[in-house]
């Protein structure tokens, strides 16, 4: 080895190490590992932010925007509301969230895709009074598994795909991976489905890690063209129950009814009384596509048309709201804001919300117009609480949203117009269309691992450059000898595994795919397959909770200890493996 592989093996060495150790943050670790190549004279100084420009990096950040439009237009809510049923069994309800989180994770980012379906699933737990941890470890390995199918499903396919265009000329495409991917994720989610939800430890003394949300009384209204006008009131309460909501009564003309209500045919204005959470609520409105206010508020509150927000506000002794209502205050006029509910401890609320007489302690939800959270606060002289991330489904967007994601999928993968392009033309038109709004752009963007990208490509390359990643593959195919080439592929496949079972999956990706390419080239057989391995190995993290994102992310509402994870992750590698091999072998032969 060379003085310039020394420096780099070394720094590969540091890093792996300090992500293990786990006490600092990845991004900081592998933008230091950059700075002290380029101190040491091993990355040219021009090519250091190379990296951030890289399609890989460019493609992760704008499929994160995509899946949030997704998930702000009600897209995604369209699927799990009308499959998610508390009453199945837990066999058949793990089967069938596996398969929405594989197909989910296969057209979004996978991370994404278990950050919408968690709480869905630690919901239908709490309904069927059944631990979560249960189904969330089999939900967040569908979601991986569904992520290796497609191009911007995983990290690790977006990474590969620019790693194959600048070693080969060309990218893989959109559904390249599908023929290994999708049989290694198909016989992985029948497993996860049939036997690996079983191999979980069950505790019975675990209890339910999640947050503890307060359940509002609000009100939503029956706008004039709804498909509701004439229903009975008891004729919602299948929709109610399947989004936790509970209807508490109705108010008609400024009275408000109780019991009696029930058999009452609707009309346009009514407003139905509801006791939910505020996901339950947006999720109950977006179903039965009703109102969050009368149309003169909620014009008044869209007048600007920048959009609006959702903040939660506690009342204290010295605000204006104490003792008096949001009506007395001229909330709506003054402020453009909108009261969506009241939580009240210990004492029930029996008159109109905008009527009632607020007292100190007193929890609001408030719409507000986007950006004017502070100065709303501010002037009512209330405490805001820390922000959950609650937002309003703009479910009139719906197939707005999706026609403009599937005609990108469809055009990129047909060749007619480069990935990163066709993501990004996604974004400006949702931001035009107010599906993402501007002020939110940056924050769906997860940025550590954006600084992770950046800082590690320019590395990968000068390894590959220096001949480091040659070194390597040397060594394993010497290894192998005069081995098939199926037990080539499988040990690649292994020890790319075990790096990304510890490590993060695209560091992993970003050193073993051009030892792939090394290997292939000693052998003098097509790099493809060495790739797909690759691709495959580098995003089967099953074995532990720091080897994938989903993974950590279910940690603690599953109520999982460390060593829970491989009781189902060994014997899904060792399936992934026995499946990819096989067909790598037939769709991409040597």
């Amino acid at each position: 080895m060379n003085t310039e592989q020394i420096i780099l093996f070394s720094l590969f060495i540091a890093v792996f190490g300090l992500l293990l150790w786990g006490r600092f943050r990845y991004d900081l670790v592998a933008f230091a590992a950059l700075m002290a190549g380029v101190v040491l004279g091993v990355v040219p100084s021009e090519n250091a932010f190379d990296g951030f420009g890289h399609p890989a990096t460019l493609i992760v950040a704008l499929v994160l925007v995509v899946s949030a439009g997704l998930v702000r237009s009600g897209a995604v809510l369209l699927i799990t509301r009308t499959l998610v049923d508390a009453s199945r069994s837990l066999g058949a309800h793990i089967t069938l969230m596996g398969a929405i989180g594989g197909v989910l994770s296969a057209f979004m980012n996978n991370v994404a895709a278990l950050a919408l379906l968690m709480p869905v699933d630690i919901q239908t737990a709490r309904k069927a009074g059944r631990q979560p941890g249960l189904s969330l470890m089999p939900l967040s390995f569908a979601t991986i598994l569904g992520g290796m199918a497609t191009l911007i499903g995983t990290p690790p396919n977006i990474i590969i795909a620019a790693i194959r265009q600048e070693s080969l000329g060309e990218p893989f495409r959109m559904f390249d991976f599908a023929p290994v991917g999708g049989i290694a994720a198909l016989a992985g989610l029948i497993f996860v489905a049939l036997i690996g939800w079983r191999l979980i430890p069950s505790r019975e003394d675990a209890t339910l890690q999640v947050e503890d949300i307060s359940h509002y009384i609000a009100e939503l209204s029956v706008p004039e063209d709804s498909k509701q006008i004439g229903k009975r009131l008891a004729e919602l309460q299948e929709a109610a129950d399947k989004a936790d909501v509970a209807i508490l009564g109705l108010i008609r003309d400024g009275e408000r009814r109780y019991g009696q209500a029930r058999n009452v045919p609707l009309k346009a204005g009514d407003a139905l009384v509801l006791e939910a959470t505020p996901d339950a609520l947006d999720e109950f409105r977006t179903t039965l596509d009703l109102h969050l206010s009368d149309p003169e508020r909620e014009e008044r509150l869209k007048a600007d048309g920048e959009g609006v927000e959702i903040i939660e506000v506690v009342v204290p002794e010295d605000s204006r709201l104490n003792g008096r209502s949001v009506q007395a205050v001229g909330l709506d006029w003054r402020q453009r804001t909108v009261l969506l509910g009241i939580l009240r401890r210990g004492r029930r609320i029996t008159s109109h919300l905008r009527k009632t007489e607020l007292q100190v302690g007193d929890i609001l939800l408030l719409l507000v117009p986007r950006d004017t959270a502070q100065h709303v606060t501010e002037w009512l002289g209330v405490l805001p609480l820390a922000d959950r991330g609650l937002a309003v489904t703009e479910n009139s967007k719906v197939w707005l949203a999706i026609g403009l994601f599937g005609a990108a999928v469809a055009a990129a993968s047909f060749g007619l117009i480069y990935l990163p392009i066709a993501l990004g033309m996604v974004v400006v038109a949702y931001v035009l269309a107010k599906i993402v709004p501007l002020s939110e752009l940056y924050t769906h963007i997860e940025w550590p691992v954006v600084v992770l990208l950046g800082s590690m490509i320019p590395l990968g390359a000068a390894l590959e450059s220096s001949g480091g990643t040659e070194l390597i593959a040397g060594a394993l195919v010497g290894l192998t000898g005069d081995l098939p080439a199926w037990v080539v592929l499988t040990v690649l496949m292994v020890v790319t595994m075990s790096l990304s079972d510890v490590l993060n999956n695209t560091a992993t990706t970003i050193v073993a795919a051009p030892v792939g390419i090394q290997m292939a080239q000693a052998l003098e057989v097509s790099p493809d397959p060495f790739l797909m391995a690759v691709a495959v190995a580098a995003s089967s993290a099953f074995l532990t909770p720091i080897g994938h994102k989903n993974n950590t992310l279910i940690l603690g509402p599953g109520g999982y200890n460390f060593g829970d994870y491989w009781r189902m992750g060994l014997p899904l590698e060792i399936i992934v493996i026995a499946v990819s091999i096989p067909a790598i072998l037939v769709f991409w032969p040597l």
